[in-house]
């Protein structure tokens, strides 16, 4: 045991950490909770030998064995890596006495705690183990977690993360697999990155040379890729799932061994590792069978092997810390195998990245973008041209002018219009003084011309009825226009016509006035709309932006509508599993059964965060911790299912 730890050792050293730094481990994988290193051994004849460095123990994963990088260089890496860290603090610390010293100090301080801050903020809790009881949480919140309890929660991590991982890359591949002919044929030529693009149009040319339907060669070759590597993820994800129920049975089986004394447990989670390790083993190389094409692992042999651990009693005078020390680093070495494989699989067979995919349009804009750069500077200063400048300009004075117009003088007058309409003492177009003073100098000339046309009108005769007996006079005037005109009274009606015209043409315009000054306001908020708009757009735009990829853990209408799609797709796994118990399919349901379990884990995710805020986070947790209990049947586990679904806010697809 001893000297195959000794050989693995040059691998197992370049995951570990040195001061604040960084981990070397794969991006997929977050990094692996550090276990409480047990102290080293009384008997000199056991202890490690001085030229052995310590033993990183589940502070960090082994190396990768495919980067390729030499020991030394991957210790220059890590080194490099944990400058940002503790840089600052050495640094500090050779300068002279100056008088800014404490602010050096402080800043070194700032940056240690936001940099380590920042890589310790990449785990974060995810769904509990089925040993979790009231002791076990409180010790977990204490900071006491047994050392087998860490193992296996860093052994979970890591195979949800796999699967996440897969899960983002198989709806890819079956849309690519369920889409038309000519999508396949698009993707074929235009999806696969420009070296694709090339060779697949050489290959049409070639095939149209020799009369032969390129069409049909596109639709083979995407159809045997898209197929293969549906085959590989899915072959992945069965033994991934497989192996994540056999930990969650196993655990539960034998939870009160765990839940022991730190070696009984550590006795136990050996067991149970040597029991799925061996498992999953069999499991890939069942799959891998006929498959040999499809599987490789570092363009070698697809056989992964994992390390066996000791299974010695602890009753025994073999058992010592040196002995679990060493099982525990081949623990995180079997882990850091099966993270090689999958890395290894999934960087052949996973969902292409963005720029791969749209690396047409995006080559497409950056020549437009270049196009416009170059025209940009022909037409600049630099070319002696100052067609730039004064678009500038122009430009400037168009949003100078759209401010003062749709944004200033618009909230400048609904403020006056809501604040200051009753202190407002300006004059208005027409007031109601000149229309009173039109309309009695109206009256008097009605009064004087009956008078002087001998009809006697009444003392209290309105202007009405003044100004029809004024109309019939002008009629009877307007027979003879001519002679009336000089020597009638056909002038002084038609003076009265005339000032009447003025005090209806004044009683409109004083209506009109009021219309106006009612409507003020609208007019303001009805010029200030384009400004309302823009500014909209901009939130709407910076909203997405800051919601953008947080999924279900998002806030908002679609976020929710994801976080209900996750329930409704454990409710779907609960219903397959339940299935395949029925037909006896163990292997199947144990796939089911890991599945259920990692959506649960999503869900776990995505629903904490709201959850705490509407206080209901503790009896959430209680029934998702149920809902991923072996022991617990599929029918009580449905019927918390619906429980979940109405009975929490932070769960329902609307808000209540």
């Amino acid at each position: 045991m001893e000297r195959i730890f000794k050989n693995n050792f040059q691998i197992k050293v370049q995951g570990v950490k040195i001061g604040g730094g960084s981990w070397t481990c794969f991006d997929e994988h977050p990094p692996i909770t550090s276990v409480p290193r047990p102290n080293p051994p009384q008997n000199p004849k056991k202890a490690f030998k001085p030229d052995i460095p310590p033993i990183p123990m589940a502070t960090s994963p082994p190396r990768s064995p495919n980067s390729g990088d030499p020991p030394q260089a991957g210790n220059l890496a890590v080194a490099l890596g944990a400058v940002p860290a503790r840089g600052w603090s050495s640094l500090v610390a050779r300068l002279p006495p100056l008088a800014d010293s404490l602010l050096l100090a402080a800043v070194a301080g700032l940056l240690r705690r936001l940099y380590v801050g920042r890589k310790r903020r990449r785990r974060r809790p995810a769904l509990p183990l089925p040993i979790y009881d009231d002791a076990g949480s409180s010790a977990r919140i204490a900071g006491q977690m047994p050392k087998a309890f860490a193992i296996l929660e860093d052994i979970v991590q890591h195979t949800m993360s796999n699967l996440h991982t897969i899960q983002k890359s198989l709806p890819y591949w079956k849309s690519r697999a369920e889409g038309s002919n000519s999508h396949k044929m698009y993707f074929m030529v235009f999806e696969r990155g420009p070296r694709a693009f090339v060779e697949a149009t050489c290959q049409t040319l070639t095939r149209l040379r020799s009369n032969e339907s390129p069409s049909k060669y596109l639709l083979d070759s995407a159809s045997d890729m898209v197929s293969t590597k549906l085959a590989v993820l899915t072959s992945m994800q069965h033994c991934l799932a497989v192996f994540l129920a056999e930990v969650y049975s196993e655990v539960d089986n034998r939870r009160e061994g765990l839940t022991e004394s730190s070696d009984k447990s550590l006795h136990t989670l050996f067991v149970i590792l040597n029991t799925v390790f061996s498992k999953l083993e069999a499991s890939i190389r069942n799959a891998t069978e006929g498959q040999t094409l499809l599987f490789t692992h570092d363009g070698n042999s697809s056989q992964l092997i994992f390390e066996r651990l000791p299974e010695v009693d602890v009753e025994s005078p073999q058992w010592t810390e040196a002995l679990s020390t060493d099982a525990i680093a081949m623990v995180y070495q079997n882990l850091q195998k099966l993270d090689s494989f999958v890395f290894s699989q999934l960087s052949r067979h996973k969902k292409p990245r963005s720029m791969t995919i749209y690396w047409l349009p995006y080559t497409c804009g950056a020549i437009g973008l270049s196009a416009c750069s170059l025209w940009l500077l022909r037409h600049s200063s630099l070319m002696g041209s100052s067609d730039l400048d004064n678009w500038i300009q122009d430009a400037k004075e168009s949003v100078v002018g759209f401010w003062d117009e749709h944004v200033e003088r618009p909230v400048i007058s609904i403020r006056d219009e809501l604040f200051e309409t009753f202190k407002r003492t300006d004059k208005r177009v027409m007031e109601k003084e000149e229309v009173q003073l039109t309309e009695e100098t109206l009256h008097r000339m009605l009064v004087a011309f009956c008078e002087q046309t001998k009809f006697k009108p009444p003392q209290d005769a309105s202007s009405q009825e003044l100004l029809e007996i004024v109309t019939r006079r002008y009629e009877m005037e307007s027979a003879h226009p001519i002679w009336n005109l000089f020597g009638g009274e056909l002038a002084v009606a038609m003076l009265i016509q005339v000032q009447k015209l003025k005090l209806d043409l004044q009683e409109a315009m004083l209506e009109l006035d009021q219309i106006l000054k009612a409507n003020e306001i609208n007019f303001a908020i009805l010029a200030a709309l384009p400004a309302f708009g823009l500014s909209l757009l901009l939130l709407i735009v910076v909203r997405a932006w800051a919601m953008h990829d947080q999924g279900a853990e998002g806030r908002g209408r679609i976020a929710r509508h994801q976080r209900w799609q996750l329930l409704i797709e454990v409710e779907e796994r609960l219903e397959e599993f339940k299935e395949c118990m029925t037909k006896e399919m163990e292997e199947e349901a144990l796939c089911k059964y890991g599945l259920t379990l990692y959506t649960l884990d999503r869900l776990y995710k995505a629903v904490e965060l709201h959850a705490k805020k509407t206080t209901e986070w503790s009896s959430v947790r209680q029934k998702m911790f149920k809902l991923a209990k072996p022991n617990v049947g599929v029918s009580d586990k449905l019927d918390v299912l619906q429980g979940l679904k109405w009975n929490y806010a932070c769960l329902r697809p609307y808000l209540s």
